[in-house]
Order: structure tokens, then sequence, then C-alpha cells
């Protein structure tokens, strides 16, 4: 049984899944990326052939050598080739996680108009057409960085977190509640008008959701969604795979 490693580094945690075809065995979840947690993996799993590695981090030579010593290796890039055309002006430009989303949201639904919307540090709007093509799309602050742009950019507001487990009142009667009522309900807004727009030129369109405010959006936006928390990962096994049966 011949299996699959698949390395997500973001910006806030590293995702390592360990994949039986498209099904995930293992999945770690950490802060922080070491040689040591791969090799530990490698030694569990001893018949994984090849693994993929997909990082918005610095200095990760040393982790890809490593990787590139042991398996056959992927470190995703603008020239990795793609299961569909990236129609992209500058793909070296192009997040990572927004390709490997892209695969993912291809994989769950192949024939259809697909918005990705991943919110997470940031949120980002990608576009993929019925027959393949991926058109670009938008970027927008995430949630948490809302916050903290009205926090370090102003005097005197207080830096607030998000509630995400209840709905906010639209009319904030103090200074933490009035940051909530913007920021949640505002963005919440964003995404539905985003969503509308994208669904009058390319209908029918299925939304797909992900990223670490997936839950919040998931449960409060008017449209209908699909919530996929770990599509980065599946789309960068559908690029794998991809890979290596060309």
């Amino acid at each position: 049984m011949i299996m699959k490693l698949v390395i997500d580094s973001g910006n806030t945690l590293v995702k390592l899944a360990v994949f039986n075809g498209s099904q995930i065995v293992e999945l770690l979840k950490t802060p922080d990326l070491s040689i040591q947690t791969i090799a530990q993996l490698l030694d569990k799993y001893k018949n994984i052939n090849s693994a993929i590695f997909s990082s918005v981090r610095e200095n990760t030579q040393e982790l890809e050598n490593f990787l590139d010593q042991k398996v056959h290796f992927i470190s995703l890039d603008g020239k990795t080739l793609l299961p569909y055309k990236n129609n992209y002006t500058t793909p070296e430009t192009l997040g990572k996680d927004r390709i490997a989303a892209v695969a993912g949201a291809q994989n769950l639904f192949p024939t259809n108009n697909v918005l990705v919307i991943d919110a997470g540090t940031s949120i980002t709007y990608d576009l993929l057409t019925s027959d393949g093509e991926y058109m670009g799309g938008g970027i927008s602050p995430g949630m948490q960085m809302r916050f903290d742009a009205l926090n370090t950019f102003t005097s005197k507001l207080p830096l607030i977190k998000a509630e995400y487990d209840k709905d906010i009142a639209l009319i904030g009667n103090s200074t933490s509640k009035a940051i909530l009522s913007g920021v949640q309900n505002g963005v919440l807004q964003e995404v539905d008008g985003i969503i509308e727009e994208y669904k009058a030129d390319f209908s029918p369109l299925k939304i797909v959701i992900c990223g670490g405010d997936n839950k919040y959006f998931d449960k409060y936006l008017k449209n209908n969604i699909f919530a996929a928390p770990n599509l980065v990962l599946q789309g960068l096994i559908k690029i794998l795979q991809f890979n290596e049966n060309i």
C-alpha cells in the first residue's frame, strides 16, 4: 500500500498529512516544522514513496533537501505543472495556498464553476471555470487582521478578538462591541456581496470555503457554501498525483 506525504506550511500553522489514495490516514498540526517531525512520519509509514511541500515561509532549503534525499519530492512553486490551466499573468507571485486550494476545489467539483474562498490570515477569492481555467480573484484582509489594524493604526481603540460562536449585534453599545460589529458584520457583508457578484457572472456557481475562519463563515453567511477545512491538503495531493502520472 503506497502512501504519500503532504506538507502545507502556512503563516501560522504547519499541517502534515499522510495520504492513502485520496484519504487522509494521519494529520499532524504544529506551529513549526522540523526534520525530526518529518523523519518520524517517514519511519512510521515506511511505504511513503513521494511527497509534496508547500510553504509560505522562508529558509526551508534544509527541509527540502532532507525530503529530496528520502522520497520522490515536489516543492510547489509557480512552475509546477497543474491539473488546470493557470491564466494568472504573474504565476510566480500566486500564493501556493491559492494554487493548491483551486486544485482541491477542482477535485470536488470537476465540471462546475467554483469560487474558492480561503478565510485565513487574508481572505482570498479564486475562480475556476467549468472548463478548468483558473481566472484569478481577489485578496482582502482576514478578520483578525482587521481587528489588529484598528488597534495598531489608532491611538485608543483596543485590540479585540473575534467572537465566533454568536450573532454580533448590528448596533454596538460600547467601543468593544462597536468594533465587533464593524469587523464581523462588515466582513460577512463583504463576502456575501462578492459571492453575489461572482454568481451574476458565472452562474451556476459552487462556493467552497476553507481556512482557519471557515466555520464562522459557514455558519453565518447567507449564501449556500461548502466548507472544506482540508481543501489545501486535498489540492496538494491532487497536484502530486497529477505530476506523477504525466
